[in-house]
């Protein structure tokens, strides 16, 4: 297990949940902070995927369990985070990354399509929120860091309900970084452009489909890209808040 990383003193022993953790930027930030000494509690649907990520990490030395967990149902995003605080003490960071983007235009109609990227993306984070906000007011500290997208601040055609959840996010975000402050909570919102994730196959439209690949094949960059800014805002003193990164590929216009 690594732990020489600089950002150790601040990351190693805490304990952190994930959700969205089988594949693309959750399995990666798991892979990154549990090298750098991190507790972490894998969330995701998938359970195969997160129980074979938590044994690997195990042999390598790291902390890890793996929880099944739907983010549109609010007892499973609970019972994550009180399986983390029961195995491990307590719950220091609760990272909201599980996400959809099924990209079409709204004249298509994919009502179905709409309510499952409103439940995922916005009800998930605010089931996350719920679920870990009592035990971190009684902590007196913690960090809450919700995932949003550079679709939170710019749309365009097809990306219209995407892009609504994802602003929402944004919102979500400040204003709880304005109701925590009593309790010593952090927060932080990450915004990634083009990242090598998962999300372009949750385009249920063939045709979107595949422009929207053609683009990721063409920009995307590494999804521990995501994983290192989340370390950047964990890694910092007690006293420092970090409450929003935005960042995309270099190459990335829009």
């Amino acid at each position: 297990m690594e732990t020489n990383n600089a950002a150790s003193n601040n990351i190693a022993g805490k304990v952190v949940v994930i959700t969205g953790a089988s594949s693309g930027l959750g399995e990666a930030t798991a892979r990154y902070l549990s090298a750098r000494g991190a507790l972490v509690a894998l969330g995701a649907r998938r359970i195969d995927r997160i129980q074979s990520l938590a044994d690997e990490l195990v042999r390598g030395g790291g902390k890890a369990i793996a929880v099944a967990t739907d983010v549109t149902r609010h007892e499973e995003v609970k019972a994550l985070v009180d399986t983390a605080v029961q195995t491990f003490g307590r719950v220091d960071v609760m990272i909201n990354n599980a996400g959809l983007m099924p990209h079409s235009p709204l004249e298509r109609l994919k009502i179905d399509d709409w309510n499952q990227t409103i439940d995922v993306n916005i009800k998930g984070v605010l089931y996350g929120i719920a679920a870990a906000l009592p035990y971190m007011k009684q902590q007196k500290s913690g960090h809450i860091i919700n995932v949003s997208s550079v679709a939170g601040r710019s749309v365009r055609p097809g990306s219209a309900v995407y892009a609504a959840t994802k602003s929402a996010v944004l919102m979500l975000s400040e204003g709880l970084r304005q109701e925590v402050k009593p309790y010593d909570i952090r927060t932080t919102v990450i915004s990634p452009g083009a990242v090598a994730t998962d999300l372009p196959h949750s385009v249920t439209e063939p045709d979107i489909a595949g422009h929207i690949q053609k683009f990721y094949e063409q920009y995307a960059i590494p999804s521990e890209s995501f994983a290192r800014a989340v370390a950047f805002a964990i890694s910092q003193p007690p006293d420092v808040d970090v409450n929003e990164i935005l960042f995309r590929p270099t190459r990335q216009e829009g």
